[in-house]
């Protein structure tokens, strides 16, 4: 049986930490694409010296050519420029949108049936720009977003009970953005609400903290932004994908109808399996995450109009 292929467009951290992980997890064979010539065959040749000690087989290929990445079965996008200090998501829409542009036309030419995951920032509006240059249909181009926020709301309530991640549960919807959406009725330890167990005054304090969490990340590292983490939770899609999990994660995903909302990407529930995004799975939300979820989306809307505003004028 043939090994799967990944391409993984964006050779930065992040694509080279997923191209460890697809090596280590055995995914399948990784091909890493970046536009600066050097960049992509260096961290492969480093990734290949180092298959003898992790014991992994797998082929890991560099390239500046977008041909290289025919036949893949999955497309993750990370291509762009990171934040720095002091920026929003939002600052990158104009330079990463002319980037993205030219990603997605080199996705639908070489990989025509990729399931295509797109990480780069400003997230919501770049997948919603990568559906659209592909013309790819909703259930094989999809965002990740939810997932590493969720992440991170999880890490922040573990350490502050003293337990372990995996006692606790929580899932963080909307924009990937400065609004996103904590769900603190989904919060749960081992089955208990999360509010039975922190001060709300305190949650609210960790919910500001997950949704800060990449500019905090941004602000220590000053030359760069998060890259582990985004990593591991794009690789999470690809297991579901590849697995035919049927596994339920939040990602940025094309709505038409769900939760009120009508030809946008936005951060929801959804069913990953062998056919990409295969439902979208709509959850009971109190009056107050609603209305959350309404500003976020707004702010999504917004954020698509200016990108549409400033790819008109190129």
């Amino acid at each position: 049986m043939a090994r799967k292929k990944i391409a993984l467009i964006g050779a930065g951290n992040i694509g080279g930490t997923m191209a460890q992980l697809c090596a280590l997890k055995g995914l399948g064979d990784v091909v890493l694409y970046d536009v600066i010539d050097g960049l992509p065959q260096g961290k492969a040749l480093d990734l290949l010296q180092s298959a003898p000690i992790e014991n992994f087989d797998i082929k890991i290929t560099g390239t500046t050519k977008y041909e290289d990445i025919a036949g893949t079965d999955v497309c993750i996008v990370t291509a762009g420029i990171a934040r720095k200090p002091g920026m929003s998501r939002d600052d990158l829409v104009g330079t990463n949108a002319k980037i993205m542009r030219q990603v997605a036309e080199g996705i639908k030419t070489y990989a025509p049936n990729a399931f295509v995951i797109v990480v780069t920032n400003p997230l919501d509006a770049m997948v919603t720009l990568t559906k659209r240059v592909t013309a790819f249909p909703k259930n094989r181009v999809v965002g990740q977003s939810g997932i590493l926020d969720s992440s991170r709301y999880r890490t922040f309530t573990a350490q502050e009970l003293n337990v372990s991640v995996a006692s606790v549960s929580a899932l963080v919807l909307g924009g990937h953005g400065d609004d996103m959406v904590p769900v603190r009725s989904s919060c749960l330890v081992c089955g208990v609400p999360i509010e039975k167990l922190i001060p709300s005054r305190r949650l609210d304090e960790i919910e500001a903290r997950v949704r800060n969490a990449g500019g905090e990340i941004v602000a220590l590292l000053k030359t760069g932004s998060a890259f582990y983490s985004p990593a591991s939770a794009a690789i999470r899609m690809v297991e579901a994908y590849f697995g035919d999990k049927k596994e339920i994660l939040p990602c940025a995903a094309y709505l038409e109808g769900e939760y009120g909302i009508n030809g946008y990407y936005f951060g929801v529930p959804v069913l990953i399996g062998a056919g990409g995004v295969e439902k979208v799975v709509e959850i009971e939300l109190s009056p107050q995450e609603k209305k959350a979820m309404e500003q976020s989306f707004a702010h999504v809307k917004e954020l698509v109009q200016a990108m549409d505003k400033l790819l008109a004028g190129n």
